[in-house]
């Protein structure tokens, strides 16, 4: 034993143990991170969204949505949010999903306009939205539940519903879910006299919106999309709309709805909207669609906010019906 080792009173055998025990601390630190880890990588994955790559739960039990194409994606993937928004002009949920699903629903707040505090409440483990409604409280949101954000909606409402079933992991039934609309697309199609007489007919879809011009939507929407699948014609104003989205004219230019089939529906009140004056006046009746009993008013919550795969089933089936009537 040197004479400084002595000096200071420390034995060499404490100096063994004590080096055994730091390798020791060393080794169950490593050890315990490495669990950590590997448990973490058991219950969570990462989801590419708007927003960057964010982690979430394999298999969340508690989520929120905050607009109809997330709450559709959930229910239609199988998954009972426990909370979502709802439309700023209607109480409640849209009554084409299944009643005994969105009495379960906690509501929180409008559309674009969550209620933080009872969103909070709810204790999600995943928040569902986009950045287009959402993208200004996405801190919030993410100190609230991890928050899985698409881009947009509408138009993209099909690569979002991959995100969606991402995030809730269920790609597995999210592939029997497109096999199943493309087939649904097809038989409708056929059942409306195939693709060739799809082609030949246009078909335009008119909105009528409280405190905004009317609507002649163009291709790049939801509806839209659902009319490019079926091969339908769409007339050459289609082509004017804004961004693809669409074509705004007022009453007095409704002519330029002109189409051989046109659906119409109402975000509102008809007579405030301007449904009820419009669709008298003479230059509605003079519409081609109109003067041969070809214009179809349809629920606006199915057909334009619906934004999903149990929206677009139930869009083909009333479609079909009336095409064929």
């Amino acid at each position: 034993m040197s004479t400084a080792l002595r000096r200071r009173g420390i034995p060499l055998g404490a100096l063994a143990l004590t080096g055994v025990l730091a390798l020791s601390a060393c080794g169950s630190s490593d050890s315990d991170s490495d669990s950590s880890a590997k448990t973490d990588a058991a219950t969570t994955h990462t989801v590419k969204t708007a927003m960057g790559d964010v982690k979430v739960p394999v298999a969340p039990k508690r989520v929120v949505v905050l607009d109809t194409g997330e709450l559709d994606s959930a229910l239609t993937l199988g998954v009972q949010p426990v909370g979502a928004t709802h439309s700023a002009t209607e109480d409640g949920f849209p009554t084409y999903l299944p009643a005994d699903k969105t009495k379960k629903l906690t509501e929180v707040g409008e559309i674009a306009n969550p209620n933080m505090e009872t969103v909070a409440s709810l204790k999600p483990d995943l928040i569902l939205t986009s950045k287009v409604r959402d993208g200004d409280r996405y801190e919030q949101l993410s100190a609230i539940a991890p928050t899985v954000m698409t881009e947009s909606t509408g138009t993209a409402w099909k690569e979002n519903f991959q995100v969606h079933a991402e995030a809730l992991g269920k790609q597995a039934e999210a592939k029997k879910i497109v096999a199943a609309y493309d087939a649904h697309v097809a038989k409708v199609t056929e059942a409306i006299g195939g693709k060739e007489k799809a082609a030949a007919k246009d078909v335009n879809f008119v909105r009528f919106v409280e405190g905004a011009d009317i609507r002649i939507y163009g291709k790049q929407n939801y509806i839209g999309s659902i009319l490019a699948d079926l091969g339908m014609g769409r007339p050459a104003i289609t082509d004017k709309a804004k961004d693809g989205f669409s074509y705004d004219v007022s009453p007095e230019k409704i002519d330029l709805a002109d189409a051989d089939v046109v659906f119409t529906s109402t975000y509102g009140d008809p007579d405030k909207a301007g449904t009820t004056k419009t669709m008298k006046s003479g230059l509605w009746k003079g519409l081609t669609a109109a003067k041969n009993g070809k214009v179809f008013k349809v629920d606006d919550r199915l057909w334009i906010a619906g934004i999903g795969y149990t929206a677009a089933g139930q869009i083909l089936d009333e479609f079909q019906t009336k095409m064929a009537g």
